[in-house]
Order: C-alpha cells, then sequence, then structure tokens
C-alpha cells in the first residue's frame, strides 16, 4: 500500500554534449515511474513528481536489489532538515537499475540526482526502506 505521504521528488541530470538529451530524460524520468514534470535546460535535464506513488519504483528497487539499508543509511546522512539526496548511477538507471553512488565518480557521465522533500521526510524514508510487505 502507498502511503498519501506530501512529497516532492526532483531528479536532475547534465547532459553533455556527447548524450542524447531524450535518452537523459528517459533515464531520469524512469526513476519516477515515468512520471512528474519534465524540464530541459542548457545542458541540464530534471523530472519532478509530487505525491509518494513517484517513489515507487525506488522503493522496488531498493527492495528487490536487497540495499534497502544502504539506500535508509545513505537517505538518513544526507538529510537536511525536510530535504535529502541520492546519487544513481546513469548508466545503470538507463538499464532499469538504480544502482546507489557515495561519490559523483562512481558514474562515469555524472549521476543522477535524486533529491526528496516532504515535512513528513522521516515517514517517508521510513516506507520507501521499509521491510514490511515484502
Amino acid at each position: 500500500m502507498v502511503p498519501d505521504l506530501p512529497v516532492t521528488t526532483l531528479v536532475e541530470a547534465s547532459v553533455s554534449p556527447s548524450e542524447d538529451p531524450a535518452r537523459v530524460a528517459a533515464t531520469a524520468a524512469w526513476v519516477l515511474g515515468q512520471t512528474g514534470t519534465l524540464r530541459e535546460a542548457r545542458g541540464k535535464v530534471t523530472v519532478e513528481g509530487r505525491g509518494t506513488e513517484v517513489l515507487v519504483t525506488l522503493r522496488d528497487q531498493f527492495r528487490d536489489r536487497r540495499v534497502r539499508s544502504a539506500a535508509r543509511r545513505l537517505l538518513l546522512q544526507r538529510r537536511e532538515g525536510d530535504t535529502t539526496r541520492l546519487m544513481l548511477n546513469r548508466q545503470a538507471a538507463a538499464a532499469g537499475v538504480a544502482s546507489l553512488c557515495r561519490d559523483p565518480q562512481e558514474s562515469p557521465l555524472g549521476p543522477l540526482y535524486v533529491t526528496v522533500v516532504s515535512p513528513r521526510l522521516g515517514e517517508v524514508i521510513d516506507w520507501m526502506t521499509s521491510y514490511a510487505e515484502g
């Protein structure tokens, strides 16, 4: 069950001259379950989604890849007030795999930056990394 929590999620990526912006945009949109508002500006793609529904893909990936504990640790370490941030390997995301990065250098073309903002961020993190329901 997806809880109804107030949350806004941004996925941002730089676009190098050798990359197809449409492919980078599609990868960023995949992170949010193909929903959200896409914005493209000079050398940057941003996808914004609202509600917990847009986080289902990430939650499922954390569960399926058995990285819930690592994801929780990173989400909590990088928390600042109502905001937290993750980095995902861009090439892995393009292949449909949410691979966490600790450092931007772990993704040669640059990572996807996932920013989660919520006044109830603790509950959002708990839900995203919960062992309940599988």
